[in-house]
């Protein structure tokens, strides 16, 4: 049977700084520079993915067109001066150290595009876990469509209570490919080489996690749902859009094995004790608080012990609500009345991780926000299969600095 994760062609750096060389992902502190300015100080000249990457940061800052051809020309450089090391049809066992602590294992490796659509209520074997926000995808069509190379932020999804598939991978991981320190209190990151038996027997747990009668008796449900993409929904989405552009112009054949039909990305178990669900806050900047503020207590319930708890802070004012209905539809809500609210009189929302984050933006002139009902992590899987994604931004896995690090790359072009 046809498996949707599978090994793929890896490439690592040669001969370079890991911790220079790994940045975080481009969706992260799109609203500190000051974050971005101490990365680029301390990349400097070296080789890093921070020259493989539009940190979103950067959008309305720098000239879109130009800084996405330095990028792609960056690839086609790094690739010229044999700065890569390929590992052939390999997955990479990754354990990664959280900022506070904690121990996260992932397996990477490649997923079938052909088996993933970015649709809400997709019936596809690799389905979103919340929608899109559509302003975020040009810039990533831009960079992948002259692209030669992708470097990963995916994080994905699988419901493996037993661990099977991770038990595996640890007895017959090998060579230790990396292991450093992530800049700027990213915690710590360690990976070994799944090749040859080591990669197929891991494969072979996933096909038996596939498998559609095994699903069928453990939920109830088909078509069945196998992937959740946890993080990096817009750039799978751009993926996806790019293999639909350039499939039709191949042959039936070359469909099968053309590199862009699969995507890297590292794979995590739902049940990983490490795995924390955190909510995305909301901010809107340029507006006035008081207004906001008064808005919000016209629209939302005051707080109540049976609904989802919510707070709209404005300024140093800071009031809680209650939204009712599922986590998912409070969160509809709440985007709802941001939307609506922006629409009315203007601003710019900006999406944030971490509570601390969002307060003291929220303490600035001219703006005001939402802390959003957290989501829990059990019935992930059930919730999605049933009722389809999530709204936009409902949740992130952890904190920010927990995001994951732009590290492996992979050909997209043969």
């Amino acid at each position: 049977m046809h498996t949707v994760f599978s090994p793929g062609d890896i490439l690592l750096p040669r001969d370079t700084d890991f911790q220079r060389w790994a940045v975080i992902a481009c969706d992260q502190f799109t609203s500190k520079p000051e974050y971005w300015q101490r990365v680029e100080s301390f990349v400097g000249s070296e080789p890093s993915t921070l020259r493989l990457m539009l940190p979103e940061a950067y959008l309305g800052r720098t000239d879109l067109n130009r800084h996405v051809a330095a990028l792609a020309e960056t690839m086609e450089r790094y690739c010229a001066e044999g700065r890569f090391r390929t590992l052939e049809q390999s997955m990479i066992y990754v354990e990664r150290t959280l900022s506070g602590g904690g121990l996260r294992r992932g397996l990477l490796g490649v997923l079938d595009l052909e088996e993933y659509d970015p649709a809400s209520r997709a019936v596809t074997r690799i389905r979103p876990t919340e929608g899109l926000v559509e302003e975020r995808l040009p810039p990533r069509l831009a960079l992948r469509q002259m692209a030669t190379l992708e470097s990963p932020h995916l994080v994905v999804f699988y419901d493996d209570p037993d661990f099977r598939a991770l038990n595996c991978a640890r007895a017959q991981a090998g060579e230790v490919l990396y292991d450093f320190p992530l800049m700027e209190g990213g915690g710590h990151i360690r990976g070994r080489l799944l090749r040859g038996e080591g990669a197929l027997a891991v494969q072979d747990c996933f096909r038996q996690l596939e498998d559609p009668e095994a699903l069928k008796k453990r939920y109830g449900l088909l078509p069945p749902l196998v992937y959740a993409v946890g993080d990096g929904n817009h750039s799978l989405c751009t993926a996806k859009q790019c293999w639909e552009e350039l499939r039709e112009q191949l042959s039936p054949e070359e469909r099968q094995s053309h590199p862009a039909r699969y995507v890297l990305a590292e794979l995590v178990n739902v049940h990983e004790p490490s795995m924390e669900f955190e909510p995305i806050h909301r901010v809107l900047f340029d507006t006035d608080p008081s207004a906001f503020l008064r808005e919000a207590r016209d629209f939302f319930a005051p707080a109540g012990a049976e609904a989802n708890a919510l707070q709209c802070i404005a300024g140093e004012e800071v009031c809680s609500f209650s939204v009712g209905g599922t986590i998912g539809e409070s969160i509809a809500r709440c985007q709802q009345f941001m939307e609506d609210y922006r629409q009315r009189h203007g601003g710019e929302i900006d999406y944030i991780h971490g509570e601390e984050e969002t307060r003291a933006h929220c303490a600035g002139s001219g703006r005001a926000g939402i802390l959003m009902p957290e989501l829990p992590k059990s019935g992930l899987f059930d919730s999605i299969a049933r009722s389809g994604a999530f709204p936009k931004k409902s949740f992130s896995i952890g904190p920010a600095l927990d995001k994951r690090y732009y590290l492996e790359c992979r050909r997209i072009v043969p």
